[in-house]
């Protein structure tokens, strides 16, 4: 009957009569937003790494990155090079062997001779050329140039018998520019059987042949021993 009136006082008093402060177990207080957000995070960005790493892998661009790629481009771009001017040097030497063979060949008689046949063909076309310019010069020096000189003395001779023949004549040539033209009956010597138009020097030929063309005659001769230097003989 003693136990059933012993309280709260009658025991000793425990670690478990001294509770922390607070609430504790099921009454812990709220969590903040970050620390329950952050396992979510974390799965998401590990399943992401998983992800792009998987794809390098499948891809072959982790080799881009770490640079074993390039390395071995290089390793063979120089294994290449290398090999191209081996190929290069071996042809050149061949080259320049070729070309000291068919230099050496080409100094032989034969050579020797050909090149001595073509500087004596160039050696005579040149003094054939030569000797043409020369001789062109030679020939206009001769021949003095020839032009029209209105200014000459002409004589037309009328030896048709029509009177007043010369004088129409010598119109139409004053009349063209002429101003050194007289008229005349024959005096005597030979006449031509034909119109024709004389000169004595070779300066006045073109003059001579301008005549003959303003009057319309086509003969044209050269004579010596003329009174003036154009002579216009007229006849039917």
């Amino acid at each position: 009957m003693a136990r059933d009136k012993m309280t709260y006082d009658s025991y000793e008093r425990d670690i478990f009569d001294n509770p922390p402060k607070g609430p504790v177990g099921v009454h812990r207080g709220p969590r903040p937003v970050m620390a329950r957000i952050a396992p979510f995070l974390i799965v998401i960005l590990v399943a992401a790494l998983c992800g792009v790493g998987a794809w390098l892998v499948v891809s072959g661009e982790y080799k881009v990155i770490l640079g074993q790629e390039n390395t071995s481009q290089v390793a063979s771009g120089d294994s290449s090079s290398k090999s191209d001017a081996a190929d290069a040097s071996s042809d050149g030497t061949d080259g320049s062997t070729a070309n000291k063979d068919s230099s050496s060949s080409g100094t032989s008689t034969d050579g020797t001779g050909s090149s001595d046949a073509n500087q004596l063909d160039q050696s005579d076309s040149t003094d054939s050329t030569n000797a043409d310019a020369n001789a062109d010069q030679n020939t206009q020096q001769s021949q003095p140039a020839s032009t029209v000189n209105k200014a000459t003395q002409v004589l037309v001779i009328n030896a048709t018998g029509i009177q007043g023949y010369a004088g129409q004549k010598s119109d139409v040539l004053q009349t063209s520019g002429y101003t050194s033209v007289s008229a005349s009956n024959p005096s005597g010597g030979t006449l031509p059987g034909y119109t024709v138009v004389w000169y004595q020097n070779e300066t006045d030929k073109a003059t001579a042949e301008d005549v003959a063309s303003t009057l319309g005659i086509s003969a044209v001769e050269q004579v010596q021993g003329l009174s003036t230097p154009i002579t216009v003989v007229l006849l039917n």
